[in-house]
């Protein structure tokens, strides 16, 4: 066993105004290392009076204009800068991700680390020069002279995050680095299950040069914390990344303020396997779909959808190469699996994988609770069999390490089942026809296809949902119109 290295932990106060401070009634909440089941440290938790603060203080940053008013190449170097940070940072930050919520450290920093970076380049690259309006051609004036019509793009003012505990860093920096790129300021609200790359963001952006007020942190509950930015008048839009039902919550809450509202909600995505696909690599796919992050994904490839004459084949190979799983400590650098964020999912787990059994599903390999070293709330990778699509198994969330398997003979039939559900988050299929790729891969209602391969993503690139899975992108130029407004200006120009 490799030796296991701490990481620097980030202060555990709030962050308002350029100021470290703890909360208003010294009140903190401890987080936990959910594979050694320990407190790591504790984190202020936020009374509605520090969120106010939070707010003012972004409401004051954006009202003086020092950021938004900022010229473009200068926005742009602090958002370099902080991917220069993010990389400078990158051992402490993945090690912290990796205690915080259970992510294998290999992955924490070949993947998540590397995505934050880029993805803050992408933006400054848009803060450069793809925030621009456009000149229109309108209408003449009785006088036949042409009018000048113009459009502007401009930030919205105070932007909030409410975000989850499964990928920290990467759906936090998915609004903030676009929000900051268009001008706004902006209040992140971790889970208060991971707050801690958070906390550590925030002294990075601190030491990047973002003025005071322009970027704030603070934790706590979603009741408090979350209920109260949601209802804030100040602030004008709501980035959310979590569960369907809360989302649709938010989106009620939001109503009053008639805010922005963005939703990256739940997913049960389908994976298609035809009989013509290449096996070894569609069943390193469909493994890598739904046991990376332990299971604990959103856009995982929880439901495998497998053409009868492969089918038997398919489930035999998918239960060899889960034993090469490295199921151990997440801050082991060989572990490739690890466990659950707490007690309560990996009940949940459980549960679904009795009703699976009891609705007549057949359990294939794994299915129970277990320890690593005698702690941890690890749930083995488990793979269920002759799932029907109607169960709830395969129609609800489990966001956990457990694949549903059903069988389908026609491509006809596999899109039905694929699209057979609330959700539109994400879908792939495996096959070696191109024209069956594109011809399934534009008949599936999901807002992220996969050809051929699972789970890959560029800053340059919107993903986000169809259905409950979701309102609005991320990433790519497209998310930037939901974080800034359209003015348009029509001047008479003729002569007097």
């Amino acid at each position: 066993m490799a030796t296991l290295i701490t990481p620097n932990l980030p202060k555990g106060q709030l962050f308002i105004d350029g100021v470290w401070r703890d909360s208003g009634d010294g009140r903190t909440s401890a987080t936990f290392n959910p594979a050694t089941e320990t407190e790591i440290m504790k984190v202020a938790k936020a009374t509605e009076q520090d969120v106010n603060d939070a707010v003012e203080a972004a409401h004051k940053a954006f009202e003086d204009s020092q950021w938004s008013k900022m010229g473009p190449h200068e926005r742009a170097s602090i958002l370099s800068k902080i991917a220069d940070l993010i990389e400078a940072n990158a051992d402490d930050l993945a090690r912290l991700e990796a205690m915080d919520v259970g992510k294998p450290l290999q992955f924490a920093r070949s993947f998540d680390i590397t995505f934050i970076a880029n993805l803050f380049r992408f933006y400054a690259g848009v803060a450069r020069g793809r925030m621009d309006g456009a000149t229109r051609l309108v209408t003449p004036g009785a006088d036949g002279e042409m009018p000048l019509a113009y459009t502007r793009k401009e930030p919205l003012g105070v932007v909030a995050a409410i975000t989850p505990f499964n990928f920290p860093m990467i759906l936090s920096c998915t609004k903030i680095a676009p929000a900051l790129a268009a001008g706004n300021t902006f209040i992140h609200k971790p889970a208060s299950a991971t707050p801690l790359t958070a906390l550590k963001m925030a002294e990075i952006f601190e030491e990047a040069g973002l003025p005071n007020g322009v970027f704030n942190v603070i934790t706590g509950s979603g009741g408090t914390v979350g209920n109260a930015l949601v209802e804030h008048p100040k602030v004008k839009k709501i980035a959310f990344t979590g569960s369907t039902d809360v989302g649709k919550g938010i989106l009620r809450g939001s109503a009053e303020s008639l805010k922005k509202v963005t939703l990256e909600l739940g997913g049960k995505s389908p994976h298609i396997i035809f009989n013509d696909a290449n096996l070894e690599t569609a069943v390193q796919h469909a493994m890598f779909a739904i046991f990376f992050n332990k299971g604990e994904f959103c856009m995982a490839g929880s439901r495998l959808l497998v053409q009868k004459d492969i089918y038997e084949d398919v489930l035999d190979r998918l239960v060899e190469v889960s034993k090469a799983l490295v199921i151990g400590n997440p801050m082991d650098p060989d572990t490739t699996y690890g466990p659950q964020i707490d007690l309560d999912a990996q009940k949940n787990c459980e549960n679904y994988v009795d009703l699976a059994i009891a609705d007549g599903a057949r359990l294939i390999t794994g299915g129970k609770p277990m320890k690593v070293d005698g702690k941890g709330f690890y749930f083995e990778p488990t793979i269920l069999a002759d799932v029907k699509n109607t169960s709830r198994v395969a129609q609800e969330e489990i966001f956990g390490p457990v694949l549903v398997v059903t069988p389908f003979e026609t491509e006809e039939e596999a899109i039905a089942l694929a699209n057979d559900s609330q959700y539109g988050l994400a879908a792939g299929l495996q096959t070696e026809n191109l024209g069956r790729a594109h011809r399934v891969a534009h008949a599936l209602e999901a807002g992220m296809i996969w050809i051929n391969t699972w789970g890959q993503f560029d800053s340059a690139l919107p993903f986000g949902g169809y259905k409950a899975s979701g309102i609005g992108r991320e990433q790519g130029i497209e998310a930037m119109d939901s974080y800034m407004q359209t003015k348009s200006v029509f001047a008479d120009i003729s002569k007097r």
